[in-house]
């Protein structure tokens, strides 16, 4: 049997074996973990009865994902508002991310392609690895239990979190409540300076931020910036409770 790289035959059982072994995948039936790596391109080139796509598991695997990053980011990031821990969760479960967890466990060999898509570069495209990882986590989860779902992709899920989590810090308070609150409310804060306080030399600024025109928090500085700053710092804040 053909270990599927240049037509449309399936890895053998032994490759899939390696592959679980190697890359720490616990199954007990090879053939789920086989048809989560089952692209549609290879159904009508394969003469298999009854084969199918890894679709089904796809969706399977799209769904359990979304709800361990919720889950972990839930009771890692317990001052996170909705609005970051949205922020947070489709940094990680986006396509590019997955794609790259998928890489590192060497999907893309072992995909089962039709001859067109193999020849257009199928076994490196970012959509196709992104489907495998989580046609291959559904697996998982459907042979061995959510749990062991979790403990494969907490692999890659932690670390990118912490990535992605030092980044979100790392921005100014204006862009993150930006984002928080297009993942709320797909509407853009603004500023207005609601007060000019104190002598020419000496001023102080009292800032708003809106959302339409709800006002989320009011704050106070030396200049527009600091309290334009000041003011996502607050709004932010009450988010997050």
């Amino acid at each position: 049997m053909s270990d599927g790289v240049g037509d449309a035959a399936a890895p053998s059982r032994g490759n899939l074996q390696d592959l679980a072994a190697s890359r720490r995948i616990s199954v007990r039936s090879p053939d789920l973990l086989a048809q989560a790596l089952v692209h549609r391109s290879a159904l009508n080139e394969a003469p298999e009865v009854g084969l199918a796509s890894n679709e089904r598991l796809e969706f399977l695997g799209d769904a359990i994902i979304g709800y361990l990053a919720a889950q972990y980011l839930y009771f890692t990031y317990p001052e996170f508002s909705e609005g970051e821990m949205t922020t947070v969760r489709a940094a990680l479960v986006r396509a590019d991310t997955l794609a790259r967890w998928a890489q590192s466990l060497d999907l893309g060999r072992h995909l089962r392609l039709g001859r067109g898509e193999e020849a257009s570069g199928g076994r490196t495209r970012r959509t196709l690895l992104a489907s495998a990882f989580e046609a291959v986590v559904a697996a998982v989860a459907l042979d061995q239990g959510l749990e062991a779902a979790r403990l494969v992709l907490m692999r890659f899920l932690e670390p990118e979190c912490r990535k992605v989590v030092a980044g979100q810090t790392a921005k100014d308070a204006k862009s993150r409540l930006q984002e928080a609150m297009q993942s709320l409310r797909q509407v853009t804060p603004t500023y207005r300076v609601a007060e000019t306080l104190g002598p020419d030399h000496d001023r102080t600024f009292v800032v708003e931020v809106l959302a339409d025109e709800d006002v989320l928090a009011r704050a106070s500085g030396p200049s527009k910036q600091e309290a334009e700053q000041a003011a996502a710092r607050e709004a932010l804040a009450r988010l997050s409770r």
